[in-house]
């Protein structure tokens, strides 16, 4: 099975009530613990690559990665891009391989955002390629992506249709309380998705796919376990999952998983060196830590996304 586009896994997952999870990648092992357990629970797939990554792991490798899951697998896999800042980045992604690419103009007026959406759209459509497009602007820190809480803002549902229907984007991310990175909210706070205004551009746009960013949870077991292993990390919590659930079964059809993955990884990491101090080999250390991905992704298919067994 070739790469697929996310146009009918959305389609399905909109009628289904379910999301489809989003999972970056940066390395063989993320790649290896991510397909792994959608494979073991037949859970389709997004794989998705930040400017970052690519420019660390190299496209090549990158695309070579992903189709090398696609064959162990046989699960449809849609490889995209994530938060694509120019026409030209995406560009080099279509033509190189991706299914799916992200451009985010977020951060530019509502015009300007209009305009380069539209432009990577006529491009991306012509090469049989889908767009995924930002309106309203996420707090937080990650990768490529920097903005303040005061620069943040939540998505005007009366801004969405315009914006789609001028476009033509095939999915729109929106911000409704999620948070990028994994210093989000501090514990004792009360985080809450505003499903008010996720009920309101379902009823704007029934039967659009709506995009979840920022949408990984901070699991505190491995901020402890970084924390008794040599690291400083200070506390956060993230969106309660019972939200992003509740979300997932109105219009989000994709929801973005990045932090939780790198947590896991570098805990895992962390207590494996100060366990065994005197280990040099990667494979030593680099098996466990995919374990824990695998194990993390199969605790959001089942608990989070609903899409086990949706292949």
């Amino acid at each position: 099975m070739p790469l697929v586009t996310t146009k009918e896994m959305f389609a399905k997952a909109y009628s289904g009530g379910y999301a489809v999870g989003a999972f970056n990648v940066n390395n063989m092992e993320i790649v290896q613990g991510i397909t792994e357990a959608a494979a073991e629970l037949n859970a389709p797939l997004i794989l998705q690559v930040s400017k970052g990554a690519r420019a660390y792991a190299n496209h090549t490798y990158l695309i070579k990665l992903v189709e090398a899951a696609v064959i162990e697998t046989g699960l449809p896999i849609a490889l995209h891009l994530d938060h694509g800042n120019s026409f030209e980045l995406c560009k080099s992604c279509i033509d190189g391989g991706f299914t799916s690419v992200m451009i985010d103009a977020s951060s530019k007026p509502f015009e300007e955002n209009i305009a380069l959406t539209r432009q990577v759209v006529e491009y991306a459509h012509d090469h049989g390629v889908v767009v995924e497009a930002e309106l309203g602007t996420l707090a937080g820190i990650e990768d490529e992506v920097n903005v303040s809480a005061e620069d943040s803002s939540y998505t005007r549902p009366e801004d969405v249709q315009e914006f789609v229907e001028r476009t033509g984007c095939d999915s729109l991310a929106i911000a409704i309380g999620t948070s990028h990175g994994a210093y989000k909210f501090k514990p004792g706070t009360d985080p809450k998705l505003r499903l008010d205004i996720l009920e309101e551009v379902q009823k704007r746009l029934p039967g659009f796919p709506i995009v979840l960013h920022g949408s990984s949870s901070v699991p505190q077991e491995f901020v402890k376990m970084i924390n008794e292993n040599g690291g400083n990390m200070p506390g956060a919590i993230g969106i309660p999952e019972e939200q992003l659930r509740m979300a997932a079964k109105m219009a989000v059809c994709k929801i973005n998983i990045d932090s939780d993955l790198r947590l896991a990884m570098t805990a895992t990491i962390r207590k494996y060196f100060n366990d065994h101090p005197d280990h040099f080999d990667p494979r030593q250390y680099l098996a466990p830590a995919r374990t824990a991905i695998k194990e993390m992704v199969k605790h959001k298919i089942v608990d989070v996304l609903g899409c086990d067994g949706k292949a």
